[in-house]
């Protein structure tokens, strides 16, 4: 049976179930007498303690595996068990209801993730399996229970649970999962983070369609490129799986030669590939595919999973330590872009009905001027000695990026005062992701020393589709032509004023938009990790007469499918990565 889900984390599993047993505990129902509730109160903060250290220990034997900044999942675990509100509800329950510590903390825990489901954000639900993570081990410690043991022979196995909290996921030894199937879960939730960093394909949110007819032992086909899962698959099933598997890991391989060779079109044509980072794990591997630097370094992630905001020193060792792997070349630093779908646990935003037209990105830190002067230092400190670049997101307006540069420049006579050496010349740059941004793109390179087209918003605000909805996430075409118009609107207006242009969007990773770029005169490109090797192993198969040619047309089409199609017929022309042969590689 076929049973389409979420892909949660790429590639392909074949392999027999392991299914996880649910948490089930037996709670004792008989009130307290009023003189124990002390010791109901030292077995709780015991508990509480035994817990901390717990996760300590998991979140510091987590780093050597995957880094510090997955790793730093667990300090958001760290921070529900010191959180007041959690607290304060645990120990009213034993003091109003007389009721024992474990009782008290199940009650709470169940309090708590009915109010998280019950909100329609994605991300506060995934949090919900965070607080049920941290109450299940204060619960086990209470109860003296045993943990929930995985198998301990080294006949790999995939891994299927109703849903998979962190801290079992930290325990997992990757060379024994060939794969992961969750029923709770998605996209955004730590498990399927984390899932990625180790590098284990991961399908979830399967709960409607699975339910629980997986055995222990049952045979599966996980699909974690398009989200599907194959129980009791047939021969050909496993066999066509078992190909596809074979295929990805001999692309990995041939593409990895070129990692040390620059993306140069057969007639040649050169662009730069940079790559899009969220941590320094990812840079490492975008170094080890021949990225050129980083265009766009996503510092919100630095914020995330954690009680509190960075610090100045703490933001400049991560900024300085990107800057020197790359060994010189380009670092493009984002400020903080956080609101829309991307919450902080300790910074409440307000509840809007249109959160990614609200309180987001730039506007955010124009409004809390001492945590963006913070970070503005700490980035012009990473300066010093290395080529690094400030971008600001989601600038619509002149008055924004003035505003924003004056509080640069605030922070720049503030390193004066403290003697501290900085890039007194830094580049300063901006995002082009909202209409208004291209609307008056000539006015802003007047003010801007490099422009970076964010596609993913740009494609959002330009058509009106948020490509989160199901109902109309059919609307979100990149190729629409006025988004077309508006990448040519940009790169003229950036041209005319003599500043460099790049783009950092998902579309900078596609194959196909590669003729538009070559077209328009982008040079420079940032992508994901991954995208890179494929990236430029088409680039070394691309004419870029033929190109510009293709994409010359695509202006002058009027729909998105017509546009696809050009698109789609020129890459089919210079034939697919497994036909091409005799590339600039050699």
């Amino acid at each position: 049976m076929k049973i389409q889900g979420i892909n949660g984390a790429a590639g392909i599993a074949i392999g027999k179930a392991f299914v996880l047993p649910s948490w089930e505990w037996d709670l004792p129902d008989q009130k307290m007498d009023s003189v124990d509730l002390a010791q109901e109160f030292e077995r709780l903060y015991e508990g509480i303690r035994t817990s901390k250290d717990e996760i300590e220990y998991i979140k510091n034997e987590f780093k050597e595996v995957v880094g510090p900044e997955e790793s730093s999942i667990f300090d958001a675990h760290l921070a529900i068990l010191e959180d007041p509100v959690f607290m304060n509800e645990i120990r009213g329950i034993i003091e109003r209801q007389y009721k024992a510590a474990e009782v008290a903390v199940k009650e709470a825990i169940d309090h708590f993730v009915t109010m998280f489901d019950l909100l329609e954000d994605e991300y506060m639900k995934e949090r919900a399996i965070d607080i049920k993570d941290v109450g299940n081990r204060l619960l086990k410690h209470l109860l003296g229970a045993p943990e929930i043991t995985l198998p301990s022979d080294t006949q790999p196995y995939i891994l299927v649970a109703k849903e998979l909290s962190p801290s079992q996921l930290a325990h997992l030894n990757p060379s024994h999962v060939l794969g992961i199937v969750t029923l709770i879960g998605g996209k955004t939730s730590h498990s399927a983070i984390m899932a990625r960093a180790l590098g284990i394909p991961l399908v979830s949110g399967l709960e409607a369609s699975l339910g629980m007819p997986v055995e222990t032992g049952d045979m599966l086909v996980v699909d974690g490129d398009n989200g599907l899962v194959f129980t009791e698959p047939d021969r050909k099933t496993i066999e066509r799986y078992t190909m596809i598997r074979s295929k990805q890991l001999k692309k990995k391989e041939q593409l990895q030669v070129l990692a040390t060779v620059d993306a140069v079109t057969k007639d040649g044509s050169v662009l730069h590939l940079a790559s899009n980072i969220s941590s320094v794990k990812e840079l490492d591997m975008a170094l080890k595919h021949g990225a050129k630097g980083v265009g766009l370094f996503r510092t919100e992630f630095l914020y995330m999973d954690r009680a509190t905001f960075p610090g100045e020193q703490e933001q400049y060792e991560v900024y300085r330590l990107v800057a020197e792997k790359t060994a010189g070349q380009s670092v493009v630093i984002r400020t903080l872009d956080i609101g829309g779908d991307k919450q902080l646990d300790y910074f409440e935003l307000p509840e809007e009905d249109n959160p990614f037209l609200g309180y987001r990105a730039i506007r955010i830190s124009l409004d809390r001027k001492d945590l963006f002067k913070t970070q503005l230092t700490a980035i012009l400190r990473a300066s010093a000695a290395c080529n690094v670049k400030i971008m600001y997101p989601m600038i619509s307006s002149v008055e924004e990026l003035q505003e924003a540069n004056e509080i640069l420049r605030e922070a720049m006579s503030d390193l004066d005062e403290r003697k501290l050496p900085y890039d007194p010349h830094i580049q300063v740059g901006i995002m082009i992701e909202v209409p208004a941004a291209v609307m008056i793109a000539d006015l802003l390179a007047e003010e801007a020393d490099f422009f970076s087209i964010g596609t993913n918003d740009l494609v959002q605000y330009v058509l009106a589709v948020d490509r989160m909805n199901e109902q109309i996430a059919h609307m979100y075409h990149p190729y629409h032509p006025a988004v077309l118009r508006m990448l040519r609107a940009t790169v003229d207006a950036a041209h005319t004023a003599g500043i460099d242009v790049s783009v950092c969007g998902e579309m900078a990773g596609d194959e196909r938009s590669i003729p538009l770029w070559l077209e328009l005169g982008i040079s420079n490109l940032s992508m994901s990790p991954q995208s890179l090797l494929r990236v430029k192993h088409r680039v070394l198969n691309t004419t870029a007469a033929a190109a510009k040619e293709a994409a010359h047309d695509c202006f002058t089409l009027r729909t998105s499918a017509d546009i696809e199609e050009r698109l789609q017929v020129f890459n089919d022309s210079m034939g697919s990565p497994d036909e091409q042969s005799g590339s600039n590689a050699s």
